[in-house]
């Protein structure tokens, strides 16, 4: 088997489990590590001096100065893991087999960013990972692989971050292994479904909890920005109030009420009010008084 030639585009801990399965194959050369431009992840930069690979940031990677840098090392293939810009034709074309990308969601569903927030918000039963080809979309490139992985009742953020590490690794060596052995076929993402879906950035603000949503609704959100996310937020008054997990109570009666309101303490969190019925928060950065109004 001849060896694979890459170019390792990533940043932070997506792309570390799977530069560590790939540093392993001795057919796989990586012949350079670039990060984002503003990162911070100084694991990376400790794998480029553990392993001898070349290690530099790129302002733009699709300048000349850029185009010329990454031609000279000759790559067959360059890998995209949690890298924050956008490819452009030139850069794309620059390698026999292109770019690819590993992508936490279902394409042509759960394009864009923030996907394992946004599954659990959308109280999906499954998330997938894609890796694809890289083209001049927003990944809209045709699939090599695809797997879904299922969404239990007990997941939240932080569980489908745990799985989703481990399989983008394993689902992205996979991909090169199978562009190393010409043994692939490719899917175009309208073949499954004609438009897809995008998803937007969370950012700052977007914590807060609307009281007057329904208690899935507000369930779902809740496990979906848990720690290491930011947390949900509300307010008791002025003071900021973060609950990091919830108990849906999927018999809770629906009756009209003040949505936000402190019900009644449970031994391990409260019952507060919703548009619909209530729903049980746990881990509360605060102690609550029965009958305050959460805004």
């Amino acid at each position: 088997m001849n060896k694979i030639k890459i170019g390792y585009f990533a940043d932070g801990p997506w792309s570390h489990l799977a530069f560590e399965k790939i540093i392993e194959d001795k057919s796989i050369e990586v012949k350079f590590i670039v990060p984002r431009s503003d990162s911070q992840d100084k694991t990376l930069e400790k794998f480029s001096n553990q392993y001898n690979v070349d290690y530099f940031k790129l302002s733009n990677v699709n300048d000349e100065e850029s185009l010329k840098i990454i031609e000279s090392y000759d790559c067959d293939v360059l890998v995209s893991m949690s890298f924050n810009q956008i490819f452009k034709k030139k850069i794309i074309e620059l390698t026999k087999y292109g770019i690819i990308n590993c992508h936490a969601g279902k394409l042509p569903f759960y394009r864009g960013r923030n996907i394992l927030n946004w599954v659990l918000i959308n109280d999906e039963k499954e998330f997938g990972i894609t890796v694809h080809f890289v083209d001049e979309g927003i990944d809209t490139g045709d699939i090599i692989l695809q797997e879904v992985f299922p969404i239990n009742e007990s997941d939240n953020y932080k569980t489908l971050l745990e799985v989703a590490f481990e399989e983008c690794a394993r689902m992205i060596y996979e991909g090169i292994k199978r562009i190393q052995q010409e043994n692939f076929t490719i899917r175009k993402q309208s073949e499954i479904h004609p438009i897809g879906m995008y998803c937007g950035r969370r950012g700052e603000g977007d914590e807060r909890i609307n009281w007057q949503d329904n208690s899935r609704n507000i369930h779902n959100f809740i496990r979906a920005i848990c720690f290491p996310g930011p947390k949900a937020q509300t307010y008791l008054g002025s003071e900021v109030i973060t609950i990091n997990s919830s108990s849906f109570i999927s018999q809770a009666p629906n009756y009209i009420g003040k949505p936000g309101q402190v019900l009644s303490k449970t031994s391990e969190g409260y019952l507060v009010k919703t548009g619909d019925s209530f729903i049980e928060i746990l881990e509360v950065s605060k102690k609550l008084k029965i009958g305050k109004v959460l805004k």
